[in-house]
């Protein structure tokens, strides 16, 4: 295995050679300091600030309620963690479907004043223009197609996507045209495995999946999913790694018991005075509570 503080810097071109190379790209997301820390030193590649904050720290039931502020002041506690991966900024939903200008001004905060090295937005064929202009403000775009989470009302739920002829159809060429307008990847999000592994096939940029089967070029699962921190809604194709739900649990019961006990702190866990200091202490103090 390789140590991870030995790797360089990610790159965008450094992604593009994974694919051409077959090496599989780690993508998770994180959402502040330690966890970026933790991510970083590890070795994964890809750290994204995903708009998935608004349920799984933010406590909302959708992705839809999470603000640019929001969305910017976590992206900064993540690059100030790390050293080596790429932070991607996930533009919320409403900061880029209107106004063109406020898109722009909105990508451009994640990558000046956070510190992100790239955004990602939903959408295909339609998010084209949008997509080629940030490129021209040299802001790299990661593209996001299938299940895309700010459209689950449009959706009517996070339902797999394309699994008729006819939709994977129109999900290649949403694939094909996010990539000519110049999208340096592409999230393939709750689709079958066979139609990622056909737009893999049609797409010279890393594909990314998360719901998409085993054949992308790389996997992205949410933080809190994979350590079993967030239990209100559990995807078919997340992989528990850790119980931290339960061990957090356990732990936190067992220092209640201690303080309600009163065996904690211990002695070892306390600070001391010096013998002297303590004797002129206990003088003091004792001979006032007895002429009380």
């Amino acid at each position: 295995m390789t140590d991870p503080q030995t790797l360089e810097r990610v790159t965008i071109p450094r992604l593009r050679k994974s694919k051409a190379d077959g090496e599989k790209i780690v993508m998770l997301t994180a959402y502040d300091y330690p966890s970026a820390r933790v991510l970083d030193a590890v070795g994964v590649d890809i750290l994204l600030v995903g708009d998935s904050l608004a349920m799984v720290v933010l406590g909302h039931e959708n992705t839809l309620s999470v603000t640019m502020d929001e969305m910017i002041h976590h992206t900064k506690a993540v690059c100030r963690g790390r050293k080596r991966a790429l932070v991607v900024g996930d533009m919320p939903y409403l900061s880029y479907h209107i106004d063109r200008r406020e898109s722009l001004t909105n990508a451009g905060r994640f990558i000046k004043e956070a510190g992100a090295d790239a955004v990602k937005l939903e959408g295909g064929r339609k998010r084209c223009d949008l997509i080629k202009a940030l490129i021209d403000c040299e802001i790299p775009v990661m593209g996001h197609i299938g299940l895309t989470p700010q459209s689950v009302n449009a959706l009517g739920g996070f339902k797999v996507q394309g699994k008729t002829a006819r939709a994977a159809d129109e999900l290649v060429k949403d694939a094909l045209a996010v990539q000519e307008a110049g999208a340096f990847s592409l999230v393939l999000e709750g689709i079958p495995d066979e139609l990622a592994e056909i737009i893999t096939g049609e797409v010279s940029i890393p594909t990314i999946g998360i719901g998409a089967g085993p054949a992308c070029d790389g996997q992205v699962l949410v933080f809190h999913d994979m350590l079993g921190l967030y239990e209100s809604y559990v995807p078919k194709f997340v992989r528990r790694y850790e119980d931290l739900h339960g061990k957090i649990t356990a732990a936190v019961s067992r220092y209640i018991d201690d303080v309600r006990e009163g065996s904690f702190p211990s002695q070892s866990e306390s600070y001391h005075a010096s013998s002297k200091t303590r004797e002129k202490l206990e003088r003091k103090y004792h001979q006032r509570q007895e002429s009380q």
